[in-house]
């Protein structure tokens, strides 16, 4: 495939995967408390890569963005071939090309499974054709040989998110990097993450890991955070029409998942990335939870935007994410977290009072579905169904 010249300025800087910094990660346990303004200092806990990679998931299908440019290319030997069953020759990997597309991608890369041959005498009841049927494929075995790792796109605790570029195809990814000793936390994310499909909603191509590390397969959205996006606005604060088709795009990805029995439970700025366009995408599920028929109480995500329940440490269920909802558009349009305060006593009590203080220069609608979110009782919230017909978010969304 031909490289897109427009995407070369994303490889000028080469970094290896051992060494850099990790889009948003999440630690095993406790809180992320963020202070005014700023995201919380994490460490990056790093461990030298291995040649020997042990497994791999199902690569799933998805969209194509060209890259182009120079890589450092990882100093690890190739994969062997794969044979496909019954054959003595290797599996093609001739890849098509892929569709730049958000919704109905066709596959970047080839992971059909293998089927085992037929006995030539196998005749089926319906008087079906045996071994001479085409066989298909053999499954893809990805390890960080098959990428060109380019430049880091963000921080972790537990590692590192990268820019890279499957070989052959060129497909543009985002490598998201974990150190081995958390696999109970990552595998949970990779059942979650991997099965959801919604065009706000970050996708999972698949995953593999050596003697070190996991690594995760992840779409690249070019325009980095959505808490980067915000640091650059006037004030720190976005116009109410922005606000509005960033709370709808939201709410529309929250209803699929609370239709799957899937809770986010960290929804802030940071784990909210803009693909192209500026489209919204929820990203990082390392809190996420898949509960279709109890509650939870776990106390986990970032402070300021923790509901009553989980300060209390009362169970909770989805509607942990109408409150951070509230919560977001909250800091969206003014700046700041409605909870925020400088010592952590404080915001827990602020919490605790649903006590905060709507800027005069929003509009009351805003303020009216703020007030409708920021609910101490949880059974009391606004449905999501409710939200996305509010006569705030209808001024401002266009819903041709």
């Amino acid at each position: 495939m031909a490289c897109n010249k427009e995407n070369r300025k994303h490889f000028a800087v080469p970094a290896p995967v051992a060494t850099g910094t990790v889009q948003s990660t999440k630690p095993t346990a406790g809180l992320q408390a963020k202070k005014p303004g700023t995201t919380s200092p994490v460490i990056v806990n790093q461990a030298h890569s291995t040649n020997s990679t042990k497994s791999v998931s199902k690569v799933t299908d998805g969209g194509q963005q060209p890259g182009g440019g120079n890589f450092k290319t990882p100093l690890l030997p190739p994969p062997p071939p794969r044979p496909v069953a019954g054959s003595s020759k290797p599996a093609a990997t001739n890849q098509p090309q892929v569709s730049q597309t958000d919704e109905n991608q066709p596959e970047p890369m080839d992971t059909t499974p293998a089927e085992p041959a037929k006995p030539a005498d196998a005749v089926s009841d319906g008087g079906e054709k045996a071994a001479s049927e085409a066989q298909k494929p053999a499954k893809k075995v990805w390890t960080l040989s098959n990428f060109d790792i380019g430049r880091p796109l963000g921080r972790g605790k537990f590692g590192n998110v990268y820019l890279a570029r499957e070989k052959e195809t060129k497909f543009v990814i985002a490598l998201k990097v974990h150190a081995q000793g958390i696999e109970h936390q990552v595998r949970r994310e990779i059942e979650i993450q991997s099965h959801l499909r919604h065009p706000n909603i970050l996708r999972m191509y698949g995953y593999f890991h050596d003697e070190t590390r996991i690594y995760l397969i992840l779409e690249f959205a070019q325009g980095g955070t959505l808490f980067k996006e915000q640091q650059q606005q006037p004030g720190k604060r976005f116009p109410e029409k922005r606000c509005a088709i960033y709370v709808h795009s939201l709410v529309s990805a929250l209803i699929y998942l609370h239709e799957r029995n899937v809770i986010h439970r960290d929804i802030k700025p940071e784990n909210l990335l803009l693909g192209q366009g500026g489209k919204l995408k929820i990203a990082d599920f390392g809190w996420s939870v898949h509960e279709p028929t109890s509650s939870r109480t776990t106390l986990c995500g970032t402070l300021d935007y923790l509901s009553p329940e989980m300060v209390q440490g009362q169970p909770h269920t989805k509607t942990v994410d109408l409150w951070s909802l509230g919560v977001l558009a909250y800091e969206l349009l003014c700046g700041k977290a409605p909870f925020l305060a400088n010592t952590y006593e404080e915001t827990y009590r602020k919490i605790m009072k649903v006590q905060y203080t709507v800027p005069p220069d929003v509009s009351k609608a805003a303020a009216h579905l703020i007030s409708r979110l920021l609910v101490k009782e949880p059974a009391n919230r606004m449905p999501l169904e409710n939200v996305a017909v509010h006569p705030w978010i209808q001024l401002h969304v266009d819903n041709k």
